[in-house]
């Protein structure tokens, strides 16, 4: 069977067991942010002065103060802080519960109003049509199998003009274990292939604690989802690019085989911002 069917039937159980991944990332997640994974853990010490830096750091937002903000797919107390801080009206959607109190947690104790619901990033049919000024997805994309649902859905409640910030993987090197260096090189050992199901590759993903010490479990339902696939699909839907940025951990020497080593040889996600063109009175 070739490669591209064999995808196609791949997608095609997967979108007949959409409740399975929902049912299994939801469950998964909540024990990752129950082992203080580092996106759980809520920005309690911030300041409004980190808050800027945090949220201004690329130069597109500028002034958030009053702004209608979706964190989508973005719990665990971080983003929808900074926002918050800055005096924004902030929402935070998220499959995890867990990470949802972590938003609670934070919101108490900086004494701000914030909204959280539980959801699946591929439906906001919650929200009204043009809801929001800005909706920021930091890295959750590549948890569904489709990045249509999302980018439609964040096309209708996004209000003309708003802005968009997604984080996703590189694509390229999605499927590089970055502890697979031979002594030379991280090998490139998977196709291509776009809506691929990588949990395979990665079947657990390692916490670090407090003390140092690491606790194993199982990782979450990830995909692949190709730069075309990314790019051209925000495009369809109305979204103009404002500017993308790698990211790597900087490391002046860093250790042959380290995370800090690979990230400078292939940075490993993107961050991406857009603003959204469609008319007032579009449906």
């Amino acid at each position: 069977m070739c490669a591209a069917h064999s995808i196609d039937n791949q997608l095609k159980r997967i979108n007949n067991n959409m409740d399975e991944i929902n049912a299994t990332n939801r469950t998964r997640w909540n024990a990752l942010a129950n082992a203080n994974i580092e996106w759980s853990r809520p920005f309690l010490d911030f300041t409004p002065e980190q808050a800027a830096e945090h949220i201004y750091r690329h130069g597109v937002l500028k002034d958030v103060s009053g702004k209608q903000v979706l964190c989508l797919a973005g719990g665990g107390g971080q983003g929808s802080v900074a926002f918050g801080l800055l005096g924004a009206q902030v929402t935070v959607l998220d499959l995890s519960d867990v990470q949802l109190e972590r938003d609670r947690q934070a919101a108490s104790h900086h004494g701000l109003n914030i909204t959280t619901l539980q959801g699946d990033m591929r439906d906001l049919s919650v929200f009204s049509e043009d809801s929001f000024d800005i909706v920021w997805q930091v890295y959750s994309l590549n948890f569904v199998p489709s990045v249509e649902p999302v980018f439609r859905g964040v096309r209708r409640v996004l209000r003309p003009g708003g802005i968009y910030f997604v984080q996703f993987a590189n694509p390229f090197v999605h499927a590089v274990d970055d502890e697979a260096w031979d002594g030379s090189a991280y090998p490139l050992k998977h196709p291509y292939i776009d809506g691929e199901d990588l949990t395979s590759y990665f079947p657990t993903w390692d916490v670090t604690q407090p003390d140092g010490t690491k606790v194993t479990l199982p990782g979450p339902y990830e995909f692949r989802h190709t730069l075309s696939t990314v790019l051209n699909t925000l495009v369809s839907n109305g979204f103009v690019m404002l500017g993308l940025w790698e990211w790597m951990r900087l490391d002046e020497n860093p250790e042959p085989g380290s995370w800090a080593h690979f990230t400078q040889l292939a940075p490993p996600w993107f961050s991406s911002f857009w603003r959204l063109e469609k008319s007032n009175d579009e449906n």
